[in-house]
């Protein structure tokens, strides 16, 4: 007998959370190792993540167009439409440094491994002073051969919503006069911002071709846009689809979960 989806998004959340905070406290030490030790534990905690949210709630993940990765430092632009995305990500890449919010450095074990990755993190009060900073660090991490990235809209945004692109992308962009990859996902599908339930089915990644560098900032920032948004509504369709399907339980289909333009 399956469980209700209620239940399952329950168990796993437990699950989720104190697994999270559990590897947090007993990977303390890691504070003090190299770098490359924390690392190899935040990709060990994402899996997990991965494994749990799979055997308790169904929920599966397809990655396509690998090959477009390039095998030295670039910036990586995501969508952002769920939390799933802040760890699911991480191991799909040789070295990302992951651009923050500063006010998460502030979160007790969550902050001080953030700061142990060296993730980059950007104080938006003072916008000016912020991308420069931003670029700055950005650099010496491309410097180490790491890829850089970042969320363009800043936040996590519904399935189909509109897109809100920062100027952060495009300072990076050009500060750092690397290739661009954007990804495209599905993952608010799935696991919704503001929402407890989980829900199953297969959340896609799609790593597209890259943006060389050297492009107007207009052209970058238009192209760039476009790219992401027609790929993540084309993987919206297709997880109405599979809905329509009954891959994903009816019951669980409704407008909070597919928002439209």
């Amino acid at each position: 007998m399956t469980l209700p989806l209620v239940l399952r998004s329950l168990l796993f959340s437990l699950a989720f959370y104190a697994g999270t905070m559990t590897l947090l406290v007993i990977g303390s030490p890691l504070l003090l190792a190299p770098r490359a030790w924390a690392m190899a534990g935040l990709r060990a905690h994402a899996r997990l993540s991965l494994w749990a949210l799979r055997g308790i709630v169904g929920t599966s993940i397809e990655v396509r167009g690998r090959h477009h990765l390039p095998p030295g430092p670039c910036l990586i632009a995501a969508k952002h439409q769920s939390a799933w995305d802040t760890f699911a990500l991480v191991p799909l890449l040789r070295d990302p440094a992951l651009v923050m919010k500063a006010e998460l450095g502030w979160i007790p074990f969550y902050g001080w491994f953030s700061l142990k990755f060296e993730h980059i993190l950007v104080k938006r009060a003072r916008a000016g002073a912020a991308l420069r900073a931003l670029i700055r660090e950005a650099r010496e991490r491309a410097g180490q051969g790491r890829e850089i990235l970042i969320f363009p809209e800043g936040t996590r945004r519904a399935p189909g919503a509109l897109p809100d692109y920062k100027p952060g992308v495009v300072a990076l962009y050009e500060g750092l006069g690397l290739p661009c990859v954007p990804i495209a996902l599905n993952s608010g599908v799935y696991w919704p911002r503001r929402h407890f339930l989980r829900y199953p089915g297969t959340i896609v990644v799609e790593i597209l071709a890259p943006l060389p560098p050297g492009m107007p900032r207009g052209t970058f920032k238009r192209e760039l846009q476009e790219r992401i948004e027609e790929a993540s509504n084309r993987l919206l369709a297709e997880a109405r689809d599979n809905t329509v399907a009954g891959s994903i339980e009816p019951a669980t289909v409704s407008g909070s979960r597919f928002q439209t333009k």
